[in-house]
């Protein structure tokens, strides 16, 4: 790694999406290696807020609570994060745009919290699986506030990318 290279912190979608649809754990466990790999690297990490979401048991949070070490999730209980997920709730708070619904669900989940503590982490990158919109009104997206407050966004198989991860040599039990 080098000093400029990125750290990519993951959003709840990340894991979510990726343990339900792509790499569960059944077929795919080196997705979850890698994770682990690129986090023993310093390239990938997740917050506090993040893990609390996860939280739901079922393998994901299996592998959270045995396989991630408490390093993976990062504390945003700083004064610097707190500063910055403070004038990002002022600012969805008062955007006219978002309706009273959609401020309370962003205000509840980590996606704030996530963006603040890339925000106080400038080599920090946030992985979301959220799209801007300039014209949502529904929900808050995650990356609306990133474009907002100058943090970058990208997608999981951009970060794959990035990374340049390869699944290659799995094994193939059962196959007939």
């Amino acid at each position: 790694m080098t000093k400029h290279d990125p750290i990519y912190v993951l959003d709840a979608n990340v894991l979510v999406q990726a343990h339900r649809r792509w790499y569960a754990f059944s077929f795919h466990p080196g997705f979850w290696d890698f994770l682990l790999i690129m986090h023993a690297q310093g390239r990938v990490v997740s917050i506090d807020r993040v893990r609390a979401e996860i939280l739901a048991g079922d393998e994901l949070e299996t592998w959270v609570s045995n396989e991630t070490p408490a390093a993976f999730f990062q504390t945003t209980a700083t004064q610097e994060v707190v500063g910055h997920y403070a004038a990002m709730m002022q600012w969805v708070q008062g955007n006219g745009q978002f309706k009273p619904d959609a401020k309370a669900e962003f205000a509840g989940v980590a996606d704030g919290w996530l963006a603040a503590y890339a925000k106080a982490h400038p080599d920090h990158v946030v992985v979301t699986h959220e799209e801007f919109s300039a014209d949502a009104k529904k929900r808050v997206p995650l990356p609306n506030v990133c474009k907002q407050f100058g943090v970058p966004w990208i997608d999981t198989f951009a970060m794959l990318r990035a990374l340049r991860a390869r699944f290659v040599n799995q094994t193939f039990n059962n196959v007939i």
